[in-house]
């Protein structure tokens, strides 16, 4: 029989609920921690203390090889045996693996009411908590949902519940089994995991995922009708695959047409669509299926955040600005005259599906205005990604499939870390993700949403900011025409457009959501990856920099 393994973050229940498990299961139970105490004679953090986390590391995967090698356990794992080259492979060829999963919040409330009677993690210790616990779940959570075979959502369950979800899932997958007794796990495995207090969902992202749509949505708990608000322009494109799909899985689904651009994410647009889905009868239990680019992923994750007080949805987007942003981490909107997105609400998706096969036949300039996002995140955040982003150009142009989902997955992986952080920016962490959006959303806002492409203004936008970075004496030129070189490289223009009213711009950036006591909160990069916050620019350089690209 298959071991089972589980795997999670640290207070997730792996260790009680794995031993709950066993008995019921009739297996023998180890964990791996308790292994390498008994076998060492020295607790986890003597080891580390002594010998170093790397030390740790090497004795955790020689105790987990010779846990591979046998059958019929069930096997608690530590919370970064995934971080040692080769453990992934070892736990998946050898047995079934149930993820364990809990929000921040509650892994914190678990660390303090264990208190005394359980040695603290070495890896945990840190002088805010918090704030550790949730930079290194955000760190691990791609590897966990790339490995996980099921995942059981703890946070308000007792250990009990915790034991049956995982026999449940377990026997559910044993029913897969094939002939060499190793559980098939079929369709597409997860890219990606957002966790927040709403739940954790995936992400996916790879060829021909359309023709999965039904078959995941199922494989998530999705079951009742499905509501599909499409954007006009590519809806005709892709109906067939989409409703076929649905079909297949034993889906119900309803189609309803938004208009292109950015003007129909409206009350009035919003409002059509509530009377089409009360028409419809639509329930809460149901689904609302996004398909188009940013646009649609607003409008309809607004419409399925407040109609009845909020309806699950699944983000399918069809362009590269929305797989790698505008489709995760739950901001749904639609705009007022006044502004873009000034009324809104956090709103998670139970899924985002990212075909890259769409990318095939998406126009050029909308292709080009989503680079501008994926060279943001490794500006932002990960340098070693824009150096990849930098050697992959020319197969990136060329629409490459495969180098498409790899760096497409990396990108979105970037910003489902960060809204896994902080979800609703109370950390300041998501802000970063502005990078550029101050002046970008002011020049979309002025230009009244046209001649300019929401990407094609972000770059812009960050051509300003860098601007204000090397004038802050944060940034060198160097780092400046770098930025530069690689948005000119993939189709960008740095300059603003032709005779822009730049007192216009500045009053626009005026109502931006990021102003607080009417100073505006600049991102700005401190070096290559590497992003911060200021709001103490003053306004005489803030005025060169604007004069420097828009003039």
């Amino acid at each position: 029989m298959q071991n089972l393994f589980l795997i999670g973050f640290s207070y997730t229940g792996k260790s009680s609920a794995g031993r709950l498990v066993a008995d019921r299961l009739g297996r023998t139970f180890i964990d791996l921690d308790l292994q390498i105490e008994e076998e060492t004679g020295k607790s986890i953090p003597e080891i580390f203390e002594a010998l170093g986390e790397a030390a740790f590391r090497k004795l955790e995967q020689r105790v987990l090889a010779e846990a591979c090698s046998s059958e019929d356990l069930v096997v608690a794992t530590g919370g970064g045996v995934l971080l040692r080259k080769g453990n992934k492979e070892l736990i998946r060829q050898s047995g079934i693996v149930v993820l364990l999963e809990a929000w921040v919040d509650t892994i914190r409330e678990r660390q303090v009411s264990a208190g005394s009677t359980q040695i603290e993690r070495p890896v945990l210790a840190s002088r805010d908590p918090l704030q550790r616990i949730s930079k290194l779940k955000a760190a691990r959570q791609d590897s966990y949902a790339s490995t996980a075979d099921w995942t059981v959502h703890t946070d308000k369950m007792s250990l009990e519940q915790v034991a049956e979800e995982i026999v449940r899932g377990y026997e559910v997958l044993l029913t897969k089994e094939t002939f060499a007794g190793k559980p098939t796990i079929t369709g597409p495995q997860p890219s990606y995991t957002v966790s927040t207090k709403e739940g954790s969902y995936h992400g996916y992202v790879g060829s021909g995922l359309i023709r999965n749509l039904g078959s995941i949505m199922k494989s998530a708990g999705l079951n009742g009708t499905v509501f599909v608000i499409a954007d006009g322009a590519v809806f005709e494109q892709y109906r067939d695959r989409v409703m076929a799909s649905l079909a297949e899985a034993g889906l119900k689904a309803h189609e309803g047409i938004a208009d292109s651009g950015e003007t129909s994410k409206s009350l009035d647009m919003a409002g059509d669509i509530y009377a089409w889905l009360s028409s419809r009868r639509a329930e809460r239990r149901d689904c609302i299926v996004t398909l188009g680019g940013g646009v649609a992923g607003d409008l309809g994750g607004f419409i399925a955040a407040t109609y009845l007080r909020g309806m699950p949805f699944v983000q399918l987007p069809t362009t590269l600005l929305a797989m790698v942003d505008a489709s995760i981490g739950g901001k749904v909107a639609v705009n007022l005259t006044a502004g873009k997105n000034l009324v809104g609400a956090f709103h998670q998706p139970k899924l985002v599906i990212a075909d890259v096969d769409v990318l095939q036949t998406l126009p050029h300039k909308e292709l080009t205005a989503g680079w501008a996002e994926v060279i943001k995140h490794g500006l932002i955040l990960d340098a070693s990604l824009l150096d990849d982003i930098e050697l992959a150009r020319d197969k990136l142009l060329a629409r490459d499939p495969e180098t498409l989902a790899d760096i497409i997955t990396r990108s979105a992986a970037i910003k489902a870390r960060v809204v896994t952080q902080d979800e609703r920016e109370t950390l300041g962490t998501r802000n970063l993700l502005n990078y550029g959006h101050t002046t970008g959303h002011a020049l979309e806002s002025v230009l009244g949403y046209e001649g300019l492409l929401h990407g094609e203004a972000v770059a812009i936008g960050m051509g300003v900011a860098a601007e204000i970075a090397v004038r802050m004496q944060m940034l060198t030129i160097a780092e400046l025409e770098r930025q530069t070189d690689i948005l000119r490289s993939f189709g960008l223009s740095v300059k603003g457009p032709a005779e822009i009213d730049q007192s216009a711009v500045l009053s626009a950036m005026a109502l931006d959501k990021k102003i607080s006591e009417k100073r505006i909160n600049w991102v700005l990069l401190e070096a290559i990856g590497k992003a911060t916050s200021r709001d103490d620019i003053p306004d005489a350089i803030v005025l060169q920099s604007m004069e420097a690209v828009l003039g």
